[in-house]
């Protein structure tokens, strides 16, 4: 081997230092694109999988009970219930008051004593005029037996003058005592009517300090207690005018304030339906008593009294209640209230009506699912895809067939909701 030959060998071992060095291909897992696709992966499929499991968020209202008279209603207005025969009860007499026998609530009769009067000087005076009676009435008796005996007197005195043993003036002296005696007689009756009338008086006088009934009614209140000065013309200071204040229930009725530009609507005799605040499920029937021809022009309006068809014993004077006005009398089946919900609620599936009603969910009891346990918190549940049978209009509401009351529906329900999705009430 020459020596240029090995040089030249030599040569293509050395390492050329100004060449370009190549450059390695760095492993995927250390590039930092491909980790943030990884991350992004992730956080949506989390995402996916915390929304799998929440509810859809839709408007929830339950069925209501509707009765039918909102669909044949005229008008409505609210008003108070009135007793059309009220008094506040009280005595013509003035004195201190002795004896009260009535609470409120209780029920009384006619004429019956619900109080009285320190009366002890009244009666004092009644028995005197009974007595002055019974002692005119003797002297009536006496009067009597001297007519007789004049009477008497006169037919011996006749009868002794027809034969002569006595002159005519012992027969004018006997006629004279008769017709004396017998005068007496119309002065004693005339006594004895004055001193019963004297007895008359003095019973008005005592019977003005017992405070009876007016009438047959309930007691609402009672305005004073025993040792009260009833003073009932005047109002002199710590004195009391009425004892009680009492209704007479069978009389009470609904009076309602009607705007002046609805009256039309209104007649006499036109039926309605009361219902009460204080017992919004008791519904009963009436009718427009009388219109009170005059108008409050502060208020435009005229007082319309509306009498009770029916009669409960739940319903009391000054109870706020809501008449319905009616273009018809209601029949019997109409009087029971029927399920109806607001129309939006009802949605066309395969040409039937349905709702979706909000069942509670079952898998809401797993502990271990996150998203039925948010469900569980929420309220919600599962809409189930329900048919029903629609009917007419009552008021704002639709009759349906098929639901119960309380039952609780979606209103506007999505277009995306399914049968059986979970569904929760949105937040307001």
């Amino acid at each position: 081997m020459t020596e240029s030959s090995t040089s030249d060998s030599l040569s293509k071992l050395a390492i050329d230092r100004g060449a370009a060095p190549l450059r390695r291909r760095r492993p995927l897992w250390k590039r930092a694109w491909l980790w943030l696709l990884v991350l992004a992966a992730i956080g949506a499929a989390a995402a996916f999988l915390g929304q799998r499991g929440r509810p859809l968020a839709v408007e929830i209202a339950t069925v209501a009970s509707a009765y039918p008279s909102q669909a044949i209603a005229v008008l409505n207005a609210t008003g108070r219930v009135v007793a059309a025969r009220r008094a506040s009860v009280s005595s013509k007499a003035t004195g201190r008051l002795e004896w009260l026998g009535v609470e409120e609530g209780q029920r009384v009769k006619a004429g019956d004593v619900i109080a009285r009067l320190e009366n002890r000087d009244v009666a004092a005076s009644r028995e005197q005029a009974a007595a002055g009676v019974k002692v005119a009435e003797a002297n009536l008796v006496q009067g009597q037996a001297e007519l007789a005996d004049a009477e008497l007197a006169l037919k011996r005195a006749r009868e002794l003058a027809q034969k002569d043993f006595v002159s005519e003036a012992s027969v004018d002296s006997a006629e004279a005592r008769f017709n004396k005696a017998r005068a007496a007689i119309e002065t004693l009756r005339a006594q004895i009517a004055v001193a019963q009338a004297n007895l008359r008086a003095a019973t008005v006088s005592f019977d003005q300090t017992l405070i009876r009934a007016p009438f047959t009614g309930i007691v609402l209140t009672k305005n004073a207690n025993v040792g009260d000065i009833l003073t009932p013309f005047s109002s002199a200071s710590g004195t009391t005018g009425a004892v009680v204040t009492m209704a007479d229930m069978s009389t009470l009725e609904v009076e309602a304030d009607v705007s002046e530009a609805s009256i039309a609507k209104i007649t006499v005799g036109q039926p309605a339906e009361i219902q009460l605040d204080a017992f919004p499920d008791l519904r009963l029937a009436g009718a427009v008593s009388r219109i009170v021809p005059t108008v409050d022009r502060s208020k435009a309006t005229l007082l319309v009294k509306v009498s009770f068809g029916e009669t409960d014993d739940r319903v009391l004077p000054d109870m706020s209640a809501k008449i319905a006005f009616l273009s018809r009398p209601l029949a019997a089946d109409e009087r029971r209230p029927v399920p109806a919900l607001r129309p939006e609620a009802i949605v066309e599936h395969e040409g039937k009506d349905v709702v979706f009603v909000v069942r509670p969910d079952a898998a809401g009891k797993s502990a271990g699912d996150r998203g039925a346990a948010e469900k569980k918190e929420a309220g919600g549940g599962r809409a189930v895809r329900t048919v029903v049978t629609t009917g007419a209009r009552v008021g704002d509401l639709v009759r349906v067939e098929g639901l119960a009351p309380g039952t609780p529906v979606v209103i506007n329900p999505p277009p995306a909701l399914a049968d059986g999705a979970a569904v929760a009430p949105a937040k307001k």
